[in-house]
């Protein structure tokens, strides 16, 4: 079977397998509630498994996703942005996956459904959101089967289900009362839509399309009309009504067809053409806003395009490129355009020319056909994969040194790839069917878990099997010696050299780590697919992670059957289970509560006791202004409610506009109180532009998340003769001539020296001053650092900005607390000669202006020659970049890198690239401007040139921070 072939061929097993799977699953007994123990979950900002279904409201403001990620996400639909997440309770396995959504007209209520509340009731729910703030206001519970499609009438007024072979149910939208339904459907029902006089047409396996009409006057209200097999009949699955109601479009699961009926009779009238196309299906169909063209789109073996066709479907097409994986979902826009979900996941909008204007690809690496393989170290402490499909855009990284690059260079060890033969050990039809066998025998496999990878072991005494659904573990003769649940189908599997641990790499975008004697999961790693980012963690939620990183996990949980869940990224925790030492020693003690006794003993810490549910951070919504209002005065009042899931009283809250503290005009006042929130009010200053208002809330362990929204300027603006620029103010500090002569660096304080010289040239560029303070070698005295913050913090005004530089030596003492070294440290006596990280946070977030800082210090500080000591600064840099703190810092290496510096480059690698760039080399645009996201570009490609691939600078920026100009081209 070629490439491609087994591609879709996999496409159509996952339905199949699901509705094998469905029919068996087992009933809950009564569980009644979700699970109420916190869940460790992905987020990248993205979904991480299939987009089911989208929906838009009437004026086409928001799109609704709903995913088998168990989320459903809110985006602004002109510009593809983020708005909200919400969570519904979720349990182990299939229990929460999301197949279908809708948002109601009017935009303000979403309705979603599927393998909800299956598994504690026996029985599935819809459930019904505010879309503004996330809540759930209702539920639909008793359904008999998972909801497949959701749809809202034109008009709002009713809300249809498709439930499988269990058929159709339309509720009236007001109070959700059930107005009819049919079930004598024999086969499943995965689409349903309205006309705008309310008349209905479903899809359904069985070959029918079933046209209906709603009469409340009489009971049920809803009366089948006609149902009638087209002529290509098979199994249809979607239908779609043009906007007047005269034609239906039918899409078929398993043909290339189209069929186009009546919409008075279902009649068929005509079959767009589809002679060119050999393979797959054109499964899903839409027509555009004004009936002139129609849709299709699905899978064509590797080619995932919506054709376009012209009058309605009668002539000619075009074919849009849309994905990476099957299309899920296609809406008409109002403005002739679509919207559409994919598998990948995936979503975009295409206009009414064609032109796509946005599209929201996948953050997980793709894992499936690798050609290398999962590659491993001896040890499984290093690990090389690809990000792409056909193992595409290969990478590496190393545990032990916890650095994640590309693998354009030589690895430092031997990889292995997995090995699919031993003496005696012939596994056969495995590779993506079903069945496999060892040596001609069949292995105990469920029928329809289909297998995908394989890797025997190095000493031939045992192999892995990859599924759809678990990892297992086969001695040589075909027993299984154990086998372990998966988050998704492992694409990828292989055994590491010391025979200690087996490796997995599966669909949601993780490599997981597992024990060889028993198969109990040590380790998951999660590669961001920007490429920089990443995070491993162990089954607690002890974690270490790359700069920016430490938010892409988080814990799920749930607050019973009728309430959405709460999120909580690992970030809001830091200080207790960011554990580099315990990831670190895992894999060589292969239990993660012996790693935690190892790493205690060596660094005098102790696990605290502290739990989850006790340490929960506040909850805050922003109930007034509401996101996208217009206001015209510049202070406003701001209403908000604060929830403490964890009871712990609030004992701070801060107020941010566009990510800088900003000082209240009134002090908070309560308005209101009940057993579960406090609403409250405070007055905020405002700039004359548009701005984001984001509120913060402080217990005695952690921060909130910011509720933020965004505020539309509608007063009057000052005239550009009238703005007034900012100032910027530098502190540049850095040291090479330590007292401690073992502490020497060569370039340190000349690197301060050249940034500050830098940045005094952007005088009247966007700045209409800049003011320096530089301290290098004697002047970089731990007193004179923290008059100079104490200077910085003083001077910058909201209007102004803030930079910060500082070059040479950081460490970290036994209890991972970070110093900065002045130049007479005493190494045994860091708390009194050496600057803490504390003083340098606390003057950060107390900065009114924006703020960026420059890092380049590292971990050791006994290392001499051309080398700057190892300094593991990811933790320093996440605090400082936390929104609570809002500084865009700048990194010069990661993990434990060095930081390299040289004297034919005139500078360290970091620095040089800072400065040519600040001087005009990051400006990608031309435009004379060079922007923050431009300058860690720059500086990303540059140091990865100097250094060849041995330094990996980092940059990050807070989630309530925009983009924003740092400097001109000089």
């Amino acid at each position: 079977m070629n490439k491609a072939a087994s591609f879709f061929a996999r496409q159509i097993f996952l339905w199949v397998a699901f509705f094998i799977a469905l029919a068996a699953w087992p009933m809950a007994a009564g569980a009644g509630e979700p699970p109420a123990e916190p869940v460790l979950r992905i987020e990248t900002g993205m979904h991480t498994a299939t987009i089911s279904r989208i929906g838009v409201d009437s004026m086409n403001r928001f799109l609704v996703t709903a995913s088998d990620d168990k989320t459903i996400r809110v985006w602004d639909l002109p510009t593809g942005k983020l708005l909200k997440i919400i969570r519904p309770p979720l349990g182990e396995g299939n229990e929460g996956k999301l197949y279908s959504a809708a948002i109601s007209p009017d935009g303000r209520t979403i309705a979603a459904g599927g393998w909800t509340g299956w598994d504690w009731e026996g029985k599935s729910y819809i459930y019904f959101f505010d879309r503004e703030t996330g809540a759930l206001i209702k539920r639909i519970a008793g359904l008999p089967n998972v909801t497949f499609n959701l749809v809202y009438s034109k008009d709002g007024r009713y809300l249809a289900a498709s439930l499988g072979s269990y058929g159709v149910k339309v509720w009236r939208a007001v109070d959700y009362k059930l107005v009819g339904e049919d079930t004598a459907y024999d086969e499943r029902s995965s689409w349903a839509d309205f006309d705008a006089n309310n008349r209905l047409v479903t899809a359904c396996y069985d070959g029918y399309v079933r046209l209906y009409e709603i009469d409340e006057s009489a009971y049920p209200a809803l009366k089948l009309i006609i149902k009638v097999k087209p002529p290509d009949a098979g199994q249809v699955f979607s239908t779609a009504f043009s906007p007047d109601g005269s034609k239906i479009s039918v899409g078929f699961n398993d043909s290339l067809k189209v069929n186009v009926l009546s919409g008075k009779d279902l009649s068929h009238l005509y079959s767009p053409d589809t002679s060119d196309l050999t393979n797959g299906n054109l499964a899903v169909t839409a027509w555009s806003a004004d009936g002139r063209h129609l849709y299709a789109g699905k899978a064509l073996w590797g080619w995932f395009i919506i054709r376009k066709w012209a009058d309605a479907g009668r002539r000619s097409h075009t074919d849009l490129s849309a994905a990476e994986n099957s299309i899920r979902h296609i809406v008409g826009l109002n403005n002739g355009g679509i919207a559409y979900g994919s598998y990948d996941p995936a979503f975009g909008v295409y206009d009414a020319s064609g032109k796509r204007v946005v599209y929201q690809p996948p953050f997980i690496a793709d894992y499936r056909e690798n050609k290398k393989g999962l590659m491993l170290s001896n040890d499984g402490m290093t690990v090389q994969f690809g990000y792409e499909l056909w193992g595409e855009s290969q990478a590496r990284f190393s545990i032990k040194d916890r650095v994640l690059t590309d693998a354009g260079t030589p690895p430092a060890e031997t990889l292995s790839q997995p090995l699919a033969y031993a003496d005696g050990i012939n596994v056969t039809n495995w590779k993506n069917v079903l069945g496999p066998e060892l040596n001609g025998r069949k292995l105990d496999v469920e029928a329809n878990d289909r297998s995908r990878s394989l890797a025997v072991a190095q000493d031939g005494q045992s192999f892995l099997l990859g599924t759809e659904w678990r990892v297992r573990l086969f001695d040589r003769s075909g027993a299984q010696r154990w086998e372990a649940d998966t988050p998704s189908a492992a694409w990828a599997v292989n055994i590491s050299g010391n025979g200690k641990a087996a490796v997995a790499a599966f669909g949601d975008g993780t490599i997981r780590w597992y024990r060889m004697t028993d198969g109990k999961e040590m380790l998951s790693f999660f590669p961001h697919g920007d490429r920089k980012r990443w995070v491993v963690w162990t089954p607690s939620g002890y974690y270490d992670a790359s700069s920016g990183a430490d938010d892409l996990i988080g814990w799920h949980i749930n607050n019973g059957k009728d309430q959405a869940a709460d999120f909580f990224p690992a970030g809001r925790f830091r200080s207790t289970f960011y554990r580099a030492d315990v990831v670190a020693k895992v894999l060589t003690t292969l239990d993660e509560a012996a790693a935690i006794r190892l790493a205690n003993e060596e660094s005098g810490k102790r696990t605290q006791q502290v739990s989850i549910e006790k340490a929960l951070p506040p909850i805050v919504t922003i109930l007034e202004p509401r996101d996208s209002q217009a206001v015209s005065s510049k202070v406003i009042t701001v209403r908000y409610a604060v929830r403490s899931p964890s009871g712990e009283p609030v004992t701070g809250v801060k107020a941010l506009v566009d990510g800088r503290p900003v000082a209240m005009q009134k002090g908070v006042q309560v308005v209101a109180r009940d057993k579960d929130k406090d609403v409250r009010e405070m007055q905020v200053a405002l700039p004359d532009k548009d701005s984001e208002i984001s509120i913060i809330a402080e217990n005695r362990f952690t921060s909130s998340e910011p509720a933020t929204v965004r505020i539309k300027w509608s007063g009057t603006a000052s005239g550009d003769d009238f703005i007034i620029k900012p100032k910027l103010y530098v502190l540049a500090i850095g040291v090479s001539k330590y007292h401690d002569k073992n502490l020497t660096l060569v370039l340190a304080s000349k690197d301060a020296q050249d940034f500050a010289d830098a940045l005094s040239r952007q005088k009247d560029g966007i700045y209409r001053d800049v003011a320096v303070k530089v301290l290098t070698d004697e002047t970089a005295t731990k007193d004179e650092i923290l008059d100079g913050l104490e200077w910085i913090q003083r001077e910058t005004t909201s209007k102004d900005v803030a930079m910060v530089f500082l070059s040479g030596h950081g460490v970290n003492d036994s209890s991972g607390v970070y110093y900065y070294l002045p130049v007479g440290v005493q190494t045994d006596k860091l708390k009194r000669t050496a600057v803490a990280f504390s003083d340098i946070k606390n003057t950060v977030a107390s900065l009114a202006g924006k703020t960026v800082l420059f890092v380049d210090t590292c971990h050791s500080g006994n290392i001499m020659g051309t080398r700057r000591g190892i300094a593991d600064i990811n933790a320093v840099v996440n605090e400082l970049s936390s929104a609570e703190n809002g500084a865009v810092v700048f990194a010069s290496s990661t993990g434990n890198q060095y930081s390299l510096e040289n004297a034919a480059w005139g500078n360290g690698a970091f620095t040089k690239a800072l400065v040519e760039g600040l001087n005009g080399k990051a400006d990608y645009t031309g435009k004379g401007k060079i922007s923050v996201n431009m300058l860690d570009l720059y500086i990303s490609e540059r140091v990865k040139e100097l250094t060849k691939g041995s330094q990996t600078p980092t940059t990050t920026k807070p989630a309530t921070v925009s983009d924003f100009p740092v400097a001109v081209s000089r």
